[in-house]
């Protein structure tokens, strides 16, 4: 499903303005938004955005193109750079990788979970060059403390699941148990995971899983899979447990970046953001139905326990 949303204040009565006024409005940079990542993250952004000091509707106008499909995305951004937008902010791997591929001149913010350097998006982290710069919160990089998490839950356990999304590019070439795509992928996926006897899951980073979040919630309790997330979202939903970043951090840092750039900062002179903290959060909640007890030593290592 795509969903686009271009905001100008140009229309209707905007006839009878003050000629000084609609040549304001005419002037206005526009930031166009390849948002791959879910709609949750695109207020974030904006919010980064404004504490850059850029309102939209008042010194920025703001193109949003977002899709669920990942094979829409590269149209997207040719839209984007067809539209001339002054800055694209591209919200997710496959929004960055499209962007990139799409323009060479228009500067690039991106918000990834993946090694911007392995992305092939940017050749050094510190001064990434050319048009392009932005933020990582290494979700990849994170799996082996998530599964050394589940160690620690779960000591004798010897087969671990994952559940990854094949269409999302970031993805492949990993080595995973089960894939789904699709809500209609998902009663056999978990089918497969148990029949593989698989005693715990990591539940990959994914706009398409964030979206499904209480869907997967559901299935591990139903399955008595005691899963890690990648969202501490998901844990409020009801999940047992997430190491991550923070993903709203992630992408409204994307959207103070892109402020800096309208305000006239080079893209590829600004560092690839990397996040400074990396949080535990355990739900008591759900370890009890799954008949769980959490050991000690997670529970003093927990930036958060939900009861």
């Amino acid at each position: 499903m795509k969903r686009r949303e271009f905001i100008t204040l140009l229309g209707g009565a905007a006839a009878s303005w003050p000629l000084a006024a609609r040549t304001q409005q005419l002037a206005m940079p526009v930031v166009g938004i390849l948002n791959s990542a879910g709609d949750k993250w695109v207020a974030a952004f904006r919010k980064g955005l404004s504490d850059e000091g850029r309102v939209e509707g008042r010194n920025v106008a703001i193109e949003l193109q977002s899709t669920e499909q990942y094979a829409e995305v590269p149209s997207l951004a040719a839209e984007l750079v067809q539209r001339q937008v002054a800055v694209i902010a591209a919200l997710g791997g496959p929004a960055a990788t499209a962007a990139k591929a799409a323009t060479a001149t228009i500067p690039i913010v991106f918000s990834v979970g993946g090694d911007p350097v392995e992305l092939g998006l940017v050749p050094n982290i510190n001064r990434p060059g050319r048009n392009i710069t932005g933020v990582t919160f290494f979700a990849k990089q994170l799996l082996q403390k998530q599964v050394g998490i589940l160690h620690d839950l779960l000591p004798k356990a010897l087969v671990f699941g994952a559940l990854i999304n094949p269409n999302n590019w970031r993805h492949q070439g990993e080595l995973h148990v089960a894939n789904a795509g699709s809500e209609h992928d998902l009663e056999a996926a978990f089918a497969g995971l148990v029949q593989r006897h698989a005693q715990a899951l990591i539940i990959a980073g994914d706009a398409f899983f964030f979206r499904i979040g209480t869907r997967l919630v559901e299935l591990a309790e139903r399955h008595s899979l005691p899963a890690i997330f990648s969202t501490r979202e998901l844990v409020d939903a009801g999940g047992l447990m997430s190491y991550a970043a923070s993903l709203a951090a992630a992408h409204r840092q994307a959207g103070v970046y892109v402020g800096r750039v309208l305000k006239g900062d080079k893209p590829g002179d600004l560092p690839i953001e990397q996040p400074s903290k990396f949080e535990l959060v355990i739900n008591l909640k759900t370890a009890k139905a799954l008949r769980l007890e959490i050991p000690a030593t997670l529970l003093a290592i927990a930036d958060e326990v939900i009861e």
